[in-house]
């Protein structure tokens, strides 16, 4: 889940391209070109690989007008690995914010869990 440059293989209904641009032990500066309402953005990404974990990432897209913290945790349970997911949206454009709560609060979270955490439940464990 960490390994960035083939989330456009692994997940291509959300990312085009990432590039890593800094790396400095867990920490990784990236700029991606991200899939969102069937158009791409360019987003800079700063991120911290929690191995074995996760990561954690703030995240901004001026084009877009938004930007993020983003989480991403996984814990074993006897059960399976639970995935704990969560985005939290700043919006800076002003008529963005009158769609916004309906297009990201609802309907880009529900196409994000298709597009990778339904794609993660596909794939075996390595």
């Amino acid at each position: 889940m960490t390994d960035f440059e083939k989330f456009p293989e692994n997940f291509p209904k959300v990312a085009e391209a990432i590039k890593i641009m800094k790396r400095a032990g867990d920490y990784l500066e990236m700029q991606a070109a991200v899939k969102s309402f069937g158009r791409e953005f360019p987003v800079t990404m700063k991120t911290r690989i929690l191995p074995g974990r996760g990561f954690i990432s703030d995240n901004e897209s001026p084009k877009f007008g938004t930007s993020g913290h983003e989480e991403l945790l996984l814990s074993l349970r006897p059960e399976g690995t639970m995935i704990d997911y969560t985005y939290q949206v700043a919006i800076h454009k002003r008529w963005l914010r009158i769609v916004a709560k309906p297009l990201i609060g609802w309907f880009s979270m529900k196409y994000w869990q298709k597009a990778v955490i339904d794609e993660l439940r596909k794939k075996p464990d390595k």
